[in-house]
């Protein structure tokens, strides 16, 4: 992310970008997207959002913005679920520890793991002259696949952080070298939708990237996929640092994503969209920036409190938190 272009779009008119903190509403193994239905699912996932998160996530259902009691995000309005592969430390010895998740400096404190999430336009200083149009209920997607063994598409990396606030530079795979503040992942998912699909088979092939790393957006959207709608990116910083003591002797990699990769080809992320009625439209069709969008202008908004009060029972029960000797699900 480019800080002083960040900086001089704050100073001046604007279009509306949403950056706003989502604890964790739970960390077990469901993947309602690619696995619906199945208990337990293959790996570990991170979720945070809506407490309306379960292992099937039917869009017959009804809307997620209707059936959600409460939220982890700032914004109580969304509903929506985000979720990605949880990252562990492999000890010399064959056993394994999660990784536990950190708050983005950026964020108020107290905020319990999650993520940052991001609702960008055109680029943090425009929309492109163009209507930005709000998901619709039922709309999912995915981005990244477990199963790549080389770099997947632009957006997927990873940060070595010296202190919270790093962001460049931006790496395909995993440090390769301990990393003084942590690790973090980053997540940017297409923002061209085909405008008649809420979901696809592959949950990818309704949507369309054009965008660039770290929010540079490349292009307009194609006549195939000719609706513009938001730029979201995940932002997770791992609390890789108190392992850094563990590094194995022979120097290599020693940390890996839930289902086994150590490269970090395979990182990907799920989205299902879950606002409230017309309120990220609202949000869209606003001039707020980041933070300014809260208590009201235009969007209802909540304290740390609150969110982390919301949870997500576990339905699977395992332990994720001791020395474990395999991967849970592996």
């Amino acid at each position: 992310m480019k800080w002083l272009a960040l900086s001089l779009a704050l100073a001046a008119p604007s279009q509306a970008a949403l950056r706003f903190g989502c604890s964790t509403v739970s960390i077990q193994r469901l993947d309602p997207l690619v696995e619906p239905g199945k208990v337990p699912s293959a790996h570990l996932h991170q979720i945070v959002g809506g407490n309306a998160f379960n292992a099937s996530m039917d869009p017959a259902d009804g809307d997620l913005g209707e059936k959600g009691t409460c939220t982890t995000c700032t914004f109580s309005e969304d509903f929506s679920n985000y979720w990605t592969a949880v990252m562990f430390f492999k000890h010399q010895n064959g056993t394994y520890k999660r990784v536990p998740i950190m708050q983005n400096t950026a964020l108020p404190n107290g905020i319990n793991g999650g993520m940052t999430i991001y609702y960008t336009q055109q680029d943090f200083s425009s929309n492109g002259n163009q209507k930005i149009t709000a998901f619709k209920p039922g709309f999912r997607m995915t981005v990244g696949t477990p199963t790549a063994e080389s770099k997947y598409g632009p957006g997927l990396k990873f940060v070595c952080l010296q202190n919270k606030g790093t962001r460049f530079p931006e790496l395909d795979d995993f440090p390769t070298k301990p990393c003084p503040g942590g690790i973090m992942t980053v997540h940017h998912f297409p923002a061209c939708w085909d405008g008649k699909n809420l979901d696809s088979p592959d949950h990818q092939s309704h949507m369309y990237n054009t965008v660039k790393d770290a929010f540079q957006n490349s292009g307009p959207c194609p006549a195939s996929h000719p609706v513009r709608v938001p730029q979201v990116a995940y932002e997770t910083l791992w609390d890789t640092t108190q392992f850094n003591n563990m590094w194995p002797t022979d120097g290599s990699q020693p940390f890996l994503l839930s289902f086994g990769d150590n490269k970090g080809y395979g990182t990907h992320a799920d989205y299902v969209f879950g606002w409230k009625g017309d309120s990220l439209q609202r949000a869209m069709d606003s001039s707020c920036m980041f933070n300014a969008c809260e208590n009201g202008n235009p969007l209802k908004s909540q304290g740390v409190a609150q969110m982390n009060a919301c949870k997500v029972e576990s339905t699977v029960k395992e332990d994720i938190d001791s020395w474990l000797p395999a991967l849970p699900g592996m």
